[in-house]
């Protein structure tokens, strides 16, 4: 097995990735990103965003293109779909095992990020590809002239059924409380698609089907009574894991899981950093993951200076 040795590895090549590998090779110092698939992250996946600086709207693959062509200005080593088997993050040096690399790093910032939240109801695991879907981009064009159902009231959920609507005769939007979270100017664009309409104070407890979904049973959350909508598609919105199985145990987090970090994204591990969605914070958008990447990359270049010259062994 080909052994790699960097002064700083990045799990994760998403927009907190590329920014700490830009500010971390910026600090002069060896920087690879691994990642488990290919480079991008989850903004890959959006149509569009509007709230990030400077951009007004551009669409999530694009924006992540430019942060890539970043990186590669700086030299910074990519290592995308790498089967990561085993992360030791408290032996000196650190050790990433792939099923391809060793990587020997004296620093690592982790940036894995998150994941949608499973519903856990019976039918969900089931009809994972024939009618439950995560990404509304990637599987939008299959519900064309159909009816699907959003789970959630948050920005990601009431902006992936507006999306829907581009292909869906109509799109539900079911929420356990009976007011969104979402950002105001996204819910006043949502309550006036015709498409959508809103089943409040609800929470799915079934999904059903044959070959394919064709029905979910909702519970009201107030009466306790039971209902079935009859939808072909379900896409869950509500909320976010982190990604963080190959740490557990070797690192501090909070009860969700999530990295737990001080303000300069350093973990409770001596020259281990974790920035973006993977860690406590109390916003998880591009732009907070690309400043997280940032501040973390920084700082890992603050502890590699305490360990001997930068570039010397």
């Amino acid at each position: 097995m080909q052994v790699k040795e960097f002064d700083t590895v990045i799990l994760g090549g998403g927009p907190a990735g590329f920014s700490a590998g830009i500010y971390a090779a910026r600090g002069a110092v060896s920087t690879a990103i691994v990642d488990i698939n290919m480079m991008g992250g989850q903004p890959s996946n959006y149509l569009e965003l509007e709230n990030y600086p400077g951009f007004g709207t551009v669409g999530g693959f694009d924006l992540m293109e430019k942060f890539e062509e970043h990186a590669d200005k700086f030299g910074v080593e990519k290592f995308p779909m790498q089967e990561i088997e085993r992360v030791d993050l408290i032996s000196n040096p650190k050790i990433i095992l792939t099923n391809e690399y060793e990587f020997r790093a004296k620093s690592v910032i982790i940036a894995t990020g998150a994941q949608p939240m499973k519903l856990g109801v019976p039918g969900e695991k089931e009809f994972v590809g024939r009618g439950v879907s995560y990404c509304a981009v990637c599987d939008g064009a299959f519900y064309k002239n159909k009816i699907v159902a959003v789970v959630g009231g948050g920005n990601a959920a009431v902006e992936e059924a507006m999306y829907l609507t581009k292909f869906a005769d109509k799109v539900y939007v079911i929420h356990r409380r009976d007011a969104l979270r979402a950002d105001k100017i996204v819910q006043e664009r949502a309550f006036k698609n015709e498409k959508i309409e809103f089943v409040w104070d609800s929470v799915v407890k079934e999904i059903k089907g044959e070959d394919l979904v064709n029905t979910v049973v909702i519970e009201n959350v107030k009466s306790g009574s039971r209902s079935e909508l009859a939808v072909n598609g379900v896409f869950p919105y509500i909320g976010m894991v982190p990604n963080i199985e190959l740490f557990n145990g070797q690192i501090e987090q909070d009860k969700g899981g999530f990295i737990l970090t001080d303000e300069t994204m350093k973990t409770s591990v001596d020259g281990v950093f974790a920035v973006g969605d993977v860690r406590h914070t109390p916003l998880r958008q591009v732009i907070t993951a690309a400043s997280d990447g940032a501040v973390g990359a920084v700082y890992a270049v603050k502890y590699l200076e305490t360990l001997a010259p930068v570039g010397v062994e």
